[in-house]
């Protein structure tokens, strides 16, 4: 499980904030390395069906995960506010670059971790295990997704396709 970093003397995190099919996530914003607009992907075959793909960032080719679909809510056409979130992760001991496909970006902002809970037992629409906390705001559910069990559920390949790859 990815643990959020506070600060000594507070309970509050900076996050980036996004939406995926009308949900709000958040991720720690010092994974955040780059958001870009949608670049060109290339399909993977026999990839995890959540991975849509890959592209080029700097010169390195990193995949492209859709948090939609590892959280079971369908595809969903892209739009104006669609965005790539490029975040840097530790994936089997190793740093790694991932894309993440978001349809709309909000803010960094801090969440108090004293406002967050744990997910329920019961009662999700989405795994248990995918979900690290749930913060509200405004009355609005935030899901901070437990990423290093996504990607560690990433599953094998359909077919023999290149795995996720740690940045060198």
């Amino acid at each position: 499980m990815i643990q959020i970093e506070t600060a000594a003397n507070d309970d509050s995190v900076q996050v980036l904030t996004f939406d995926v099919r009308g949900e709000t996530f958040a991720l720690e914003a010092g994974l955040v390395r780059e958001i870009l607009d949608l670049p060109d992907e290339t399909e993977v075959p026999g990839a995890a069906e959540f991975v849509s793909g890959v592209m080029n960032f700097r010169g390195r080719v990193i995949p492209v995960a859709d948090l939609r679909l590892a959280f079971g809510l369908g595809r969903a056409d892209d739009t104006l506010d669609s965005r790539i979130v490029v975040i840097e992760l530790e994936l089997d001991g190793d740093p790694t670059l991932v894309g993440l496909r978001a349809d709309k970006v909000h803010e960094v902002t801090s969440l108090s971790m004293t406002d967050t809970e744990p997910p329920p037992p019961i009662g999700m629409r989405w795994r248990q295990d995918y979900v690290s906390r749930i913060a509200r705001r405004a009355g609005e559910p935030i899901i901070l997704p437990d990423l290093a069990c996504i990607f560690a559920e990433r599953g094998e390949p359909r077919s023999a396709a290149p795995s996720l790859q740690p940045v060198s």
